[in-house]
């Protein structure tokens, strides 16, 4: 049994000192803190104990205000998070579009409802560029092959190509986004995408390209066919596999036209592209030798005789 002077109750010499010296403190028992007969003694916050976790607090509201207040779409801020993706984000995106395969949507494994445009924006000034040098190449390839080809540079051929691509990188997808809108009002259980998922897989798509016009300098005209019709064929069967979820719930005739649609916008694009910028120029006409021979010949005046003078 323990002693009569265990069980009393003892005051400890720490808590004595530290009660004289602050006598408006209060004592707080840890004993899974502190060591067994020590008092933990909580400071208010005019003493130095507290002040880390105030810190902290005013830290996390900061925090909160910031997430909470979101740019204006006419602020740098707002655009700046649809670029700001990594390296390796761009690329397992363009994997995506390169490898499409059924039941794989695009917009769920690789864009994971984060679009970015950074990727889309230098596919198409790339592809642009591409098709203008690439087009002034074949000219000059031309005329090495047939010398009666007359080349100049064409520089208007950079402007052509860059309305050409973003203008279809961004009309398209706009119509694409409106009429999905429209349709999701008549079929409540249509899925949508975003204007800028839509704009996303739309630029993404275009990548295929870019190493098809460069293959497109080979001047053998079955082999130039074949690189378009196969990267054509990699290109829309992306956009199809990206689409069938969302038109899947529409009717049969509105989901077969409008991914007819949108496999014949591509082919138009890839089509006008090849026939536009990797047509030679025709060669200026030249005087044929027949026409050359065929001139009659200048009639030579008979010398005049000097007239006799009378006299």
């Amino acid at each position: 049994m323990a002693a009569a002077d265990e069980l009393a109750f003892h005051e400890f010499e720490e808590a004595t000192n530290l009660l004289a010296q602050t006598p408006n403190e209060t004592t707080t028992r840890s004993d899974q803190l502190s060591p067994k007969g020590h008092v933990a003694v909580a400071m208010d916050s005019g003493g130095s104990y507290g002040a880390e976790d105030e810190v902290e607090e005013s830290d996390k509201t900061v925090l909160l205000q910031e997430e909470k207040q979101q740019p204006g779409f006419w602020t740098f801020g707002y655009y700046q998070s649809f670029f700001d993706v990594d390296t390796s984000q761009v690329l397992d995106r363009i994997k995506g579009s390169l490898l499409p395969r059924p039941g794989h949507n695009f917009v769920r494994h690789h864009l994971r409802n984060r679009p970015d445009l950074y990727g889309p924006f230098w596919i198409c000034a790339t592809l642009a560029f591409v098709l203008a040098i690439t087009g002034n190449l074949t000219l000059v390839l031309a005329q090495r092959r047939d010398p009666s080809i007359h080349y100049s540079p064409q520089f208007h051929k950079v402007t052509v190509a860059s309305l050409t691509i973003y203008c279809y990188a961004w009309l398209v997808p706009l119509a694409l986004w409106g009429f999905l809108r429209w349709r999701k009002g008549v079929r409540e259980r249509m899925g949508l995408y975003t204007f800028l998922e839509t704009v996303c897989v739309y630029g993404y798509s275009l990548f295929v390209f870019i190493p098809t016009v460069v293959l497109w300098l080979i001047p053998v005209p079955w082999l130039q066919w074949l690189f378009g019709a196969l990267a054509l064929a990699l290109s829309a069967a992306g956009l199809v596999f990206t689409l069938w979820p969302v038109v899947r719930e529409d009717t049969r005739w509105a989901a077969g036209v409008l991914l007819s649609v949108v496999v014949l916008l591509h082919a138009l694009l890839a089509m006008g592209c090849k026939f536009y910028f990797f047509q030679p120029l025709p060669p200026e006409p030249m005087p044929s030798p027949h026409q050359a021979t065929s001139q009659p010949p200048a009639t030579m005046l008979p010398p005049t005789l000097p007239r006799s003078v009378a006299a």
